[in-house]
């Protein structure tokens, strides 16, 4: 047993200056499963802290009472970087201010980093396999010269999570239902995630083209896979982005909610013992090619006509923009209409947009010729 709390400290780029990045270690060491976790990857997105916050007692617990057959590495706060990002009273941390890169894009890419070393060394023994590929990730990261401090959370962060069974980002949108990003291997193996979270749409790709934090570690084992057809490599990191609602629902009663029904799939896995609660099934997954990210080609103030978890039709009219400039500024509405036929599971809190804005996803089921290449939101 154990509920271990491990603080590193990072030294940022500025002298003088440090972050603290604090992990959970909870349940047997040598336990065969490991399930690692992270919230607020993206800063200024908290439901998922709120979430762990309330989780971490639950696994402390079932821990003291013997109930946990697997270990579990879990940062409540993957982002202490991103946290300090204050300006003017705004939090920002979505993006990295020295480089400008995305904190959950352009993750780097294992299978480059190991394959030829990997190749080399597959055996016709499926567990030994496994436990090879580990290690090559493992040594590749020990390899590593982490310079900046974004570079150096990112080497902390991924060598806790190289040889985790399950890793669950915790996100929520701008304003939106429970939802989940997830690979095709991964959803076959994450239904039941799907089912306790209440989760209102899966949205799978194998490669959505931005180098996500949870597309790093499934890919590895897909593509080894796929290069090694005659080699037993056993599928061995499932993993998924937890989109937590929108950025205001840090609640307690949510968060405990949220915590309790993580609780409950850890049960149905087998993870924790106890009997899992009774939940209805989530809807079955779609491609992310079928959900359109409706945006503007304008500035103006929007005026929504359809709520979260609406069925609309191609063609509809999701909401109006309000003209603010030109000779028909606060008169004149245009309807923003809807491409694809689903349900609304985001819209935009903020009601004065850009050129380029998202203002709603729509979940379809039929791939969009839009949306291919890059199909997230940067």
């Amino acid at each position: 047993m154990a509920f271990d709390r491990i603080t590193h400290t990072i030294d940022a780029d500025a002298p003088g200056t440090t972050s603290e990045l604090t992990v959970f270690k909870i349940g047997p060491a040598d336990a065969a499963t490991k399930i690692y976790m992270q919230a607020a990857l993206h800063a200024d997105e908290q439901p998922g802290i709120m979430a762990l916050h309330h989780l971490l007692p639950l696994l402390k617990s079932a821990d003291e009472k013997g109930e946990l057959s697997a270990r579990f590495s879990i940062f409540p706060m993957v982002n202490p970087l991103g946290m300090g990002q204050r300006v003017f009273e705004d939090h920002l941390g979505r993006y990295d201010f020295r480089s400008g890169t995305n904190f959950n894009r352009r993750w780097p890419d294992l299978f480059a980093a190991v394959a030829t070393k990997v190749a080399q060394n597959l055996t016709d023994d499926a567990a030994a396999n496994v436990a090879m590929i580990r290690q090559a990730v493992r040594d590749w990261l020990d390899t590593q010269r982490p310079t900046t401090a974004m570079q150096k959370l990112r080497h902390l962060v991924m060598t806790e999570a190289y040889d985790a069974d399950y890793v669950l980002d915790l996100h929520c949108d701008n304003e939106a239902l429970v939802h989940l990003f997830v690979t095709p291997d991964s959803m076959a193996e994450l239904s039941e995630l799907a089912d306790h979270m209440g989760s209102v749409a899966q949205l799978t790709a194998e490669d959505s083209g931005g180098g996500s934090f949870d597309e790093v570690w499934p890919s590895l084992w897909t593509r080894l896979r796929q290069a090694h057809p005659d080699k037993p490599i056993p599928f061995s990191a499932r993993a998924a982005t937890l989109e937590y609602r929108g950025q205001p629902d840090v609640f307690d009663d949510i968060g405990k909610d949220d915590a309790a029904r993580l609780l409950g799939f850890f049960r149905a896995k087998g993870f924790v013992a106890g009997p899992p609660p009774k939940v209805g099934p989530a809807p079955a997954p779609s491609p992310l090619s079928a959900t359109e990210m409706l945006r503007v080609d304008q500035a103006g103030l929007l005026a929504y006509r359809v709520e979260l978890g609406d069925q609309v039709e191609k063609g509809q009219p999701i909401a109006d923009l309000i003209a603010l400039a030109g000779p028909g500024a606060f008169t004149e509405r245009t309807p923003i209409l809807a491409g694809t036929s689903g349900r609304v599971i985001s819209r935009n809190v903020a009601k004065f947009v850009v050129p380029g804005n998202s203002i709603a996803k729509i979940v379809g089921t039929e791939p969009l010729a839009s949306r291919q290449g890059y199909l997230l939101e940067d």
